[in-house]
C-alpha cells in the first residue's frame, strides 16, 4: 500500500486524477455517448490483461474510473500503472 505522500508525488504525472475518499478517480467527459463506451472497451481491455480492474461508472457521456487495491486495503503500485494505461487509452 502506498503513502499519502507517495499517492501525492504519483499524481503529478497523473493528470486529471484524485486521491479522494481511499481511491485514485478520474472522470472524462466524452463528445457521444458511444466514445465513452468505446473508452470502457479498450479500458476493460487493458485492465483485464493485467488482472487489475478498475471500478467504472458511466452517466451519459461522463464516465468516471476509480482505482483501488481491494485486497491490499488501499492504493498501491498496481493503481498507479493503470491510471497510467486508463489515460493513455482516454486522451488519445
Amino acid at each position: 500500500m502506498l503513502s499519502d505522500e507517495q499517492i501525492a508525488a504519483a499524481l503529478a504525472d497523473l493528470p486529471g486524477w484524485e486521491h479522494a475518499d481511499g481511491v485514485l478517480r478520474r472522470s472524462v467527459t466524452f463528445p457521444r455517448f458511444l466514445d465513452g463506451i468505446e473508452a470502457v472497451r479498450r479500458v476493460a481491455e487493458q485492465a483485464e490483461a493485467r488482472d487489475h480492474h478498475p471500478d467504472i461508472d458511466i452517466r451519459w457521456r461522463t464516465v468516471t474510473f476509480a482505482l483501488v487495491t481491494h485486497s491490499q486495503g488501499g492504493i498501491t503500485d498496481k493503481d498507479v500503472e493503470l491510471a497510467g494505461i486508463i489515460n493513455a487509452v482516454v486522451d488519445r
